[in-house]
């Protein structure tokens, strides 16, 4: 193993799975919690603002959308939702209906955040394998949600849900899919070029690199195309990882010196989980972690225009390597 991974491994396993995995983990919380709460009669709730409004027929019919049906929306409360065929763009693919009336009778509050969360998990999360045809990656890019009513409608008495799949980005924003998910590939990966926003120390969502960010994306890799009798373990995936992602980095900048522009290249592990689900697509990524592991430098400008490195000064991290796609009480992320 080089020693620029060395140095990169320790510090993003444990530091990614601190301000990554809350937002894998809680896929179905941050759409409900930030901007996508639907209801799916005659008024919407839950938006930026918080208010209801008149629906529009194309917005009525999506909310009532069985099975099978793909959603997607431009407004930022979602107030334009609209059908769409799933081989088009879309933030929303319904999978399952679902009734609570037997667990939130007739003079049940509405539910809080949290509770709108289990509800979400317990009602939504049994049936999506049957949906899919296969498992759901529990590390990978799609994560489950619902539409629900408002508190108006549940106040009347409406306790029917939709649930449904989507792909929440580290900071909570939805981003477009194409194809039924039964089809699509879970790896949680971005396409090289994608930078993603500084958020405090931790990770955000996609953003230009002109912009200060944490990661840059710089290839995708594909395990299954070196391991072909089975999962290969952490160790095999870090010591192929580490050749291959090192060569992607130098087609990617033209061979510059990460090192002198302080920063340090890092790479994805797959857990068995998203293995047996089909994902083996991994991301290569360039990042400046803090000298103390709690976070990341702010970067501004891509590598491969030879502008990105640092926007303070300060050492990155003395370790380095690879990430797993792990849950929190594991030592990596995704």
């Amino acid at each position: 193993m080089s020693p620029d991974a060395e140095r990169f491994h320790s510090p993003l396993q444990t530091l990614t799975t601190r301000v990554v995995m809350a937002g894998v983990f809680l896929g179905a919380v941050i759409a409900l919690g930030l901007s996508v709460a639907f209801s799916w009669t005659d008024s919407f709730a839950g938006g930026a603002g918080g208010g209801e409004g008149k629906l529009s027929a194309a917005a009525q019919e999506a909310f009532q959308s069985p099975p099978g049906s793909c959603l997607t929306w431009n407004a930022p409360d979602a107030s334009d939702v609209r059908k769409v065929p799933c081989t088009q763009s879309h933030l929303f693919e319904v999978t399952g209906l679902a009734d609570v009336g037997a667990q939130y009778n007739a003079e049940a509050p509405f539910p809080n955040l949290d509770q709108w969360q289990q509800i979400a998990q317990t009602k939504c999360n049994a049936d999506v394998t049957p949906y899919l045809g296969h498992p759901l990656d529990p590390y990978g890019k799609l994560t489950t949600n619902l539409l629900r009513p408002s508190a108006d409608q549940w106040a009347d008495g409406d306790r029917q849900l939709r649930c449904g799949l989507q792909w929440a980005g580290p900071g909570g924003a939805l981003q477009p899919t194409t194809g039924p998910a039964k089809t699509q590939d879970q790896s949680a990966v971005w396409a090289p070029g994608t930078c993603l926003a500084l958020v405090g120390k931790g990770v955000g969502d996609p953003i230009d690199c002109s912009r200060p960010h944490s990661y840059e994306i710089i290839a995708t890799l594909d395990l299954a195309t070196q391991f072909k009798d089975g999962y290969p373990d952490q160790d095999k995936q870090d010591k192929w990882l580490d050749t291959e992602c090192h060569k992607a980095a130098d087609d990617y900048t033209g061979k510059a010196d990460l090192s002198a522009k302080k920063l340090i290249l890092g790479w994805d592990l797959r857990e068995q989980e998203s293995w047996d689900a089909g994902s083996t697509k991994v991301n290569c990524k360039v990042a400046a972690p803090l000298g103390d592991n709690s976070g990341f430098v702010a970067v501004t400008g891509s590598v491969k225009d030879n502008a990105g490195q640092p926007d303070a000064a300060g050492p990155p991290s003395d370790n380095g390597g690879g990430q797993s796609s792990a849950p929190p009480t594991s030592t990596g992320s995704r």
